[in-house]
């Protein structure tokens, strides 16, 4: 049997296809009753789209299913239906799988699933914590201040601490100050987690021996990659990353325009960071050769990219071949 599912916040919709391809029944669950529909067709094959929420289905049907995850965005281009519905996508879901006809999305590992709520817990919190930061911002210009105030620094707060504001900017502020100290309380033991974590695993291990790359950017590297093993060259993990170059092509002409930005930009902006350091302040002879070589031809920002991308094929290598990083000497 043939499943299609097309997962909702808290239900879905099932259509069933047997061996000759026939829809044989339409069924609309709540997401905790799927387990039900995966011990009835126990044996059987499942398709899923790659959706905020799937984590929890995918595990509780593969104890009965084959289950397969779809890449949303390829699975739309080769559908043959531009109708919306559930039961039209349900039904689209399983002749995709009938047909052997699937773009797979990777599942990660119970291991890159927790690295990967680790280092977006911590993304989330930084955004509240300069959320109310730009709140302290907006609540300082409605009171006429337009003295250039740091929220999130010492001197900053120490600042705020002293204004005298009236009712009710007073309390606001107050308010805001407090939760800014909260969710920094809260980053710092999320911190210390993921120091702990980073240490613990191998790869992030090899991660911390490049220049730049200390515990929370080898986590975020780890867990937003995944397991190097799904990569057979570093194109494809350039390409995952998105600092693949967009190349566009009409009869005799040839044009690579900008990086795709596709995948992890995170990942993009923290290599980065890694190339300034190396190039700027350890000074990384091989990095530091290519970047500059780059930065006459072009500029700082071309380069940095270029620089990030070559990084990220020393980065696929080191993990591929399980080596700390070592570049090769570059001759005067």
């Amino acid at each position: 049997m043939f499943l299609g599912i097309d997962i909702h916040k808290r239900e879905a919709q099932v259509a069933v296809r047997n061996d000759d391809g026939d829809v044989i029944e339409q069924v609309r669950v709540e997401n905790t009753d799927l387990d039900e529909i995966g011990q009835q067709y126990a044996g059987g094959e499942a398709l899923l789209e790659a959706t905020t929420n799937y984590f929890y289905i995918y595990d509780m049907l593969s104890e009965y299913l084959d289950v397969v995850v779809g890449h949303p965005p390829k699975l739309k281009a080769i559908a043959r239906t531009d109708k919306k519905t559930d039961k039209v996508d349900a039904e689209e879901l399983s002749r995709l799988l009938w047909l052997g006809s699937v773009p797979e999305s990777y599942v990660p590992t119970d291991e890159i699933r927790e690295c990967r709520a680790l280092v977006r817990g911590r993304i989330s919190l930084l955004e509240d914590r300069t959320s109310f930061a730009n709140k302290i911002h907006s609540l300082l210009l409605d009171n006429g201040i337009t003295r250039r105030v740091k929220p999130l620094s010492v001197k900053g707060q120490a600042f705020l601490e002293k204004l005298s504001l009236p009712p009710p900017w007073d309390e606001l502020l107050s308010s805001y100050l407090a939760v800014i100290e909260t969710l920094t309380a809260e980053i710092e033991q999320l911190d210390d987690r993921i120091e702990e974590r980073a240490k613990g695993l191998r790869e992030t291990q090899l991660l911390m021996t490049i220049p730049g790359i200390a515990h929370y950017s080898a986590l975020v590297i780890y867990a937003e990659i995944g397991e190097i093993g799904r990569f057979d060259r570093a194109k494809e993990v350039v390409r995952y990353v998105g600092l693949n170059p967009v190349i566009r092509e009409s009869g005799d002409s040839r044009f690579e325009g900008g990086i795709s930005k596709k995948g992890p930009g995170k990942v993009r902006w923290l290599l980065v960071q890694a190339v300034h350091s190396a190039v700027h302040t350890v000074e990384d002879e091989y990095l530091s050769r290519f970047y500059h070589r780059i930065e006459r031809r072009k500029n700082k920002q071309k380069a940095a990219v270029a620089t990030a991308r070559k990084l990220l094929v020393s980065i696929y290598h080191m993990l591929d071949c399980d080596e700390v990083y070592d570049p090769p000497g570059v001759s005067a």
